[in-house]
């Protein structure tokens, strides 16, 4: 990978190799792992378990040593300047760094003083991250009576003691429910409008088409190893697999071969159909026509339907695209890890 502007970018990596162990028995973790985070951007690092995902980042953050390829964040290398790397870093893993038997604004007070903030700057730095995330009104609580949701702002809040200008999140809302997740999003919507540039790595495909304005899906190890086997927006992502479909329920399955021929007449390939669930789906070129054409000709032939709608591909069929395999911990539900909740319906009236 070749990039014409290094300044440009947060954080770049090039051509990333990673083993564990020596000798034939030795696992490849990273095979030409490639990354170009554009500053000020939130990225979105996407893959299943074991795909090296913590291993790049944990390089990145010079926690680890890559065995080949180089890396540079905030203009650093991260393998022959990482204290100048370390200086603008914040790094929030997958378990919260905070100590339960301290209070939130104990905790905030003991990291400043960890990063050598005086008294005075110490106590200032935590009453305002306590302010920035919320929780002034239990900053002098302690943090084993904290929600899931409480506890890992804090643990961000920790990771941004001394304002870095590159925040590494590794799989921040593993754990949570849905209520505690939306409450981690929101803090780092915050964090990028203020201008952090955030990696983060995550399993969960809507928490990647929530929050990153660009993504980098790593391919599950093998016998190469985890490498970048695509980086684009989430939309242009979506865009490959076929843009825009409408979709098709029948009311019952004597409707379902009327529905197909409605859909073939309207999409641009062939419908595809699930006859378990009763939907009918084809790609469209335009869906507000495609839309109000599907329920004219429904209504037309009085064919019955319980709901019509054209949608986004989700990240869930991307994935399923580019790896081959579908994400893990994904579903269809309200609120639940998957990109169900994530297509952009137009329902018809």
């Amino acid at each position: 990978m070749h990039h014409d502007r290094p300044t440009d970018h947060a954080v770049l990596a090039e051509g990333l190799h990673k083993r564990y162990g020596k000798g034939p028995s030795a696992k490849p973790a990273l095979s030409g792992f490639d990354l170009a985070v554009p500053a000020g951007s939130v990225y979105g690092l996407l893959g299943p378990n074991g795909a090296g995902k913590t291993t790049a980042v944990r390089i990145l953050a010079t926690l680890l040593t890559a065995d080949g390829g180089r890396a540079r964040v905030g203009g650093h290398d991260v393998a022959t300047q990482p204290r100048l790397v370390r200086r603008q870093i914040g790094f929030t893993g997958q378990y919260a760094a905070v100590d339960e038997i301290l209070s939130g604004r104990q905790n905030l007070e003991m990291f400043g003083r960890l990063f050598h903030l005086g008294p005075a700057t110490a106590r200032a730095r935590a009453r305002e991250l306590l302010e920035q995330f919320r929780l002034t009104d239990a900053a002098d609580r302690v943090v084993s009576g904290y929600s899931g949701g409480m506890r890992r702002r804090l643990d961000l809040a920790a990771s941004l003691v001394l304002a870095p200008k590159v925040l590494f999140l590794d799989e921040p809302t593993t754990g949570l429910d849905p209520r505690a997740r939306n409450e981690v999003w929101d803090a780092v919507r915050e964090l990028a409008a203020a201008g952090t540039t955030v990696l983060l790595t995550t399993q969960y495909l809507e928490e990647a088409d929530r929050l990153a304005d660009r993504i980098a899906v790593i391919s599950a190890p093998d016998g190469e190893g985890g490498r970048t086997i695509a980086d684009d927006t989430p939309e242009a992502l979506k865009n490959r697999i076929g843009g825009d479909q409408v979709e098709v329920v029948a009311a019952g399955p004597e409707h379902l071969a009327a529905v197909e021929k409605v859909v073939a007449r309207v999409g641009r390939a062939a419908p595809r159909t699930e006859a378990e669930t009763l939907r009918v789906s084809a790609p469209v070129a335009d869906r507000v026509e495609a839309l109000t054409e599907v329920a004219r000709q429904l209504r037309d032939e009085a064919v019955d339907v319980v709901d019509l709608a054209v949608r986004r591909p989700t990240l869930d069929e991307v994935f399923l695209r580019l790896t081959g395999s579908p994400a893990e911990n994904t579903t269809r539900s309200e609120g639940a890890d998957g990109a169900g909740t994530t297509s952009q319906e137009v329902t018809a009236a």
